[in-house]
């Protein structure tokens, strides 16, 4: 199942909406076939490990391992339930029972009844941490939501006059880049949008770019930012207009105290899974606030500045602490999820 994971791994950045899974299959303790599911659209990981088999005969003395419960419905592709049943598979093991309501146990239920001998739970926190992305949309109706920011020793994000770059070292931001690849959508408020003019795509890494998202309640950003150039999907949230321009896109949402919540809904109606919030002080503090938050990545410098704008205040119990040169990496999971 160890190896399933690894697999599924290979699929971050590539699959979504669908969950990454993995496969490997096992004859007479030899792994004789193992796949993931590589790009959405693309066959499961099941099929691929199906294909990866020289002797189809010995299937039916194997075990399949999946990280995922097999689906059990069309989609993009056939019910991978069905390939196993075809198959005549003697056993599956399955790390995640599939939170999608379309499947939700009713593959299982499948091979059940086909005879298939079925364990269930294998490394089971270890597949809930790789898909949390894919829990949290199904389970919550809503996109993972992660907190980023990079602080001086002093705690502060920028200075007096909004000027930051660079807070944290080159390594670090590479890092950020290959997050960004592996998120379906980055966002910022209105001030980081005004005084960094950032591009929010990847580009010290390989990957695809994340939808951009900005916040311009009265739609005062000049047009000749960046995050305005079309070049990526790009939602602008405001209170003024709807309209749709090639690859960007106004929504109007009413101005209410529920205006966070409900751009974080529309993504969740948008099939968007998750979600970097990459600032700025202000409207990382508002996600804090509504505790409307998954993880909390911090790159703590030891740069000083003295004066300046103040980090966000995140109380939260500490997961994950890494040394990236001068930098110090700290990683928060909201203890209230």
């Amino acid at each position: 199942m160890r190896r399933a994971l690894e697999l599924a791994a290979l699929g971050s950045g590539q699959v979504s909406p669908n969950p990454m899974v993995g496969c490997v299959l096992v004859h007479q303790n030899k792994i004789i076939g193992e796949g993931w599911h590589k790009k959405y659209g693309d066959w499961h990981a099941e099929v691929n490990a199906v294909n990866a088999v020289d002797d189809k005969a010995l299937l039916r003395e194997s075990t399949a391992y999946v990280t995922l419960e097999p689906c059990s419905h069309f989609g993009k592709t056939p019910p991978c339930a069905d390939l196993l049943i075809k198959h005549q598979l003697k056993k599956a093991v399955i790390c995640n029972v599939d939170s999608n309501p379309l499947v939700g146990g009713k593959g299982i239920q499948k091979l059940q009844q086909a005879g298939i001998d079925i364990q269930t739970g294998v490394l089971e926190k270890e597949g809930r941490e790789l898909n949390k992305r894919f829990f949290t949309y199904m389970e919550q109706k809503r996109p993972y939501i992660i907190l980023k920011w990079a602080q001086t020793a002093d705690g502060l994000v920028a200075r007096e006059d909004y000027s930051s770059k660079w807070i944290s070292n080159s390594i670090s931001r590479t890092l950020v880049h290959s997050w960004r690849a592996s998120e379906d959508a980055i966002m910022v408020g209105t001030q980081t949008a005004l005084y960094d003019n950032p591009q929010l795509t990847v580009r010290d890494w390989s990957g695809t770019d994340p939808v951009r998202i900005v916040i311009d309640k009265s739609l005062r950003l000049p047009s000749s930012l960046h995050m305005f150039d079309k070049k990526v999907l790009t939602l602008c949230y405001n209170t003024l207009k709807t309209e749709r321009q090639d690859n960007l896109e106004f929504i109007k949402l009413a101005d209410s105290p529920l205006f966070l919540e409900e751009i974080i809904q529309d993504l969740y109606a948008r099939k968007i899974q998750s979600v970097i919030i990459e600032g700025g002080s202000k409207l990382l503090n508002s996600f804090i606030e509504l505790r409307l938050w998954d993880e909390a990545r911090v790159f703590k410098s030891s740069q000083v500045f003295s004066k300046g704008i103040a980090a966000p205040l995140l109380q939260s119990q500490l997961h994950y602490i890494q040394a990236i040169q001068d930098d110090t990496l700290f990683i928060y999971k909201n203890p209230l999820l």
